[in-house]
């Protein structure tokens, strides 16, 4: 891989508007997009996740978009292992490549590397699982608010996954998870720019109730309802999908579910805040600037 490839990453809460400066800088520069957002590797789910529509991907090259099924099993280092492949790929043809998404964890495997955490016994695994299964996942957000609030705080906190993960860390080593990540950064062999879009936090929610309201009426409820037989897979296990399923099972009104999407997507996109806040590469810009300034930024040095 050449070492003049630069990696253009575009990140900000959800409904910020990131797919489309995503586009608009990939066409500037004829480049490829590579999606870095959790919940878009999936096939069965699009409406849910805000997947790209046919004419922007059409757009632009877009990779790591619905390539999984929710029944694989797909982590994180997955993705830092295919997305390394797609970018030493495209650098032999094309100075950069767009990175886009919301998911911090996977940016910043990409970016910087994962940690290496210590091998947890199986038994404890098994345990925290049998206790989701048994209790819900309320008790063990609990557990990760006493025992680390500072993962707590960063966290998708509605994501069993990643919730179980943090626990059975500090189970088997008695030391909170966002003590064992840490600050040395792996060698990669590209540069990179972070740029995040913004806006003030009134606009930030008033544009994610209308996008629910907009994949309600694309079909949001009929999409899940197919997914319902599936509802306990991991994948599943996020906002849009899980307050639906609640709908289906005489848990909560239509309204009601709607509702609590809107408020849950709230909640997620100001912990994707707190987040990207504390990455001081990101330099950020309102949702309305122009794209000539991102591009300025961009090839400055």
């Amino acid at each position: 891989m050449g070492k003049a490839h630069e990696i253009i990453v575009v990140v900000g809460p959800t409904a910020i508007g990131k797919t489309k400066l995503a586009i608009d800088l990939a066409q500037y520069w004829q480049c490829n997009i590579i999606s870095a957002d959790s919940r878009q590797f999936y096939k069965e789910m699009s409406i849910g996740t805000a997947v790209p529509d046919i004419q922007e991907l059409s757009a632009a090259p877009h990779f790591l978009i619905q390539h999984k099924s929710i029944f694989d099993n797909y982590t994180v280092g997955d993705f830092e292992r295919e997305a390394l492949n797609l970018i030493e790929k495209f650098s032999k043809n094309h100075q950069r490549t767009v990175v886009v998404g919301g998911s911090g964890l996977y940016i910043n495997a990409l970016l910087y590397g994962l940690d290496d955490f210590p091998e947890v016994p199986k038994a404890i695994r098994e345990e925290l699982n049998q206790e989701f299964v048994h209790r819900g996942i309320g008790p063990l957000q609990e557990e990760l608010k006493r025992v680390d609030p500072d993962y707590y705080e960063q966290v998708d906190i509605m994501n069993p996954q990643r919730v179980i993960r943090a626990l059975e860390i500090y189970r088997s080593s008695g030391i909170p998870f966002s003590h064992l990540r840490t600050s040395s950064k792996k060698q990669r062999p590209f540069r990179f720019k972070l740029v995040g879009i913004t806006a003030a936090r009134k606009e930030i929610y008033e544009r994610i109730n209308t996008r629910v309201d907009q994949m309600i009426n694309l079909g949001l409820t009929k999409e899940v309802e197919a997914l319902f037989p599936h509802k306990s897979l991991n994948a599943l296990q996020t906002v849009g999908y899980k307050e639906l399923f609640d709908y289906f099972e005489n848990k909560l009104s239509l309204d009601e579910a709607i509702d609590l999407i809107k408020q849950n997507t709230r909640r997620f996109s100001k912990r994707q805040m707190t987040w990207f806040k504390k990455n001081k590469d990101i330099k950020w810009f309102d949702r309305k600037s122009l794209i000539e300034e991102i591009v300025d930024f961009i090839v400055s040095r």
